[in-house]
């Protein structure tokens, strides 16, 4: 009980200044600049949601945070429509600055071609970046490996058209 309390109370008490910190305006602006150039590479959507704090919904549970934080990213993927791409090969990076947690979720397309290992080295060397309070430099990092892979496995033609499925821009909650 006390464990719930004391997790509410942090996220609670994170508000949108902290989130405005982590990621201003201008790194908003240049992190959708890269999602759109990577896109045009590749048949992939990229989405990037970066989250103060959880909703209180998700916090009042006994599960352990690294499943609850795992949980909510899925949740947005969903809420995202992140699956819902031509070639099943969307993927989302996820930063809840609370828990400084992240998480990188791919879609069926390309999550069964790249290895469980492969997402959670890359998740590794965005949390290095992320603890000396890089987020950006972490963020353009995982959106670069991101785009490698989606290059490798889903390239685009000299002739193949590649609408824009998703907004570029990155989602601050």
């Amino acid at each position: 009980m006390l464990g719930r309390i004391k997790r509410v109370w942090r996220h609670r008490w994170l508000d949108d200044s902290v989130l405005q910190r982590a990621v201003p305006a201008d790194m908003l602006r240049r992190l959708g600049d890269r999602v759109a150039a990577s896109e045009r590479r590749h048949s992939g959507e990229i989405r990037i949601f970066v989250e103060a704090g959880l909703p209180l919904h998700c916090l009042w549970t006994d599960a352990p945070t690294r499943q609850i934080c795992r949980q909510r990213a899925l949740g947005v993927f969903s809420e995202l429509r992140v699956w819902d791409t031509a070639h099943n090969n969307g993927v989302l990076i996820y930063l809840l600055l609370a828990e400084r947690s992240i998480e990188v979720v791919a879609d069926r397309g390309l999550s069964e071609r790249v290895s469980h290992e492969a997402w959670q080295a890359m998740v590794g060397r965005m949390r290095s970046a992320f603890q000396q309070g890089q987020y950006e430099e972490g963020l353009t990092q995982a959106l670069g490996e991101v785009s490698a892979l989606l290059v490798e496995h889903f390239p685009l033609g000299d002739n193949d058209g590649n609408p824009n499925e998703l907004p570029d821009t990155p989602v601050l909650n």
